[in-house]
């Protein structure tokens, strides 16, 4: 098992630190703009069914693109500690390395490609209510 070289470590920090600013100042943008849009107005000033499902919709899309966004938050300060306990780029399933590729495309992956696909057929289903 090969370690992340020192430049690797560094390029791979300053991406998710790079990330993790945009990432805040996105929710902090739909924050404000969700604070200046009550639901009257993304509704207008005439209720009918239509018009109160589209703010709904509406209302809906925002908490769940600030859902996502605390999400990779989160997946951020996970790696951030992973590379702080000089872990990052280890796979927390098999214990083998993660691909430079692959990290340099998603810094926060915590598995490796196979563990990775594995876990996504094992879990595919995860999640979605079925009848």
């Amino acid at each position: 098992m090969a370690a992340l070289s020192k430049k690797e470590l560094a390029h791979l920090t300053q991406l998710l630190a790079e990330r993790q600013r945009t990432l805040l100042a996105e929710a902090r943008a739909m924050l404000v703009q969700s604070g200046n849009e009550s639901y009257l107005n993304m509704a207008g000033g005439v209720m009918d069914t239509g018009d109160e499902s589209v703010a709904d919709m509406l209302a809906d899309l925002g908490a769940a693109q600030i859902h996502r966004h605390v999400q990779e938050l989160r997946d951020i300060e996970a790696a951030q500690a992973r590379a702080r306990a000089g872990t990052l780029g280890i796979c927390i399933d098999c214990g083998g390395d993660i691909a430079s590729g692959r990290l340099s495309a998603h810094p926060t992956a915590r598995r490796c490609i196979q563990c990775q696909s594995v876990r996504e057929r094992s879990y595919a289903h995860e999640g979605r209510p079925t009848l």
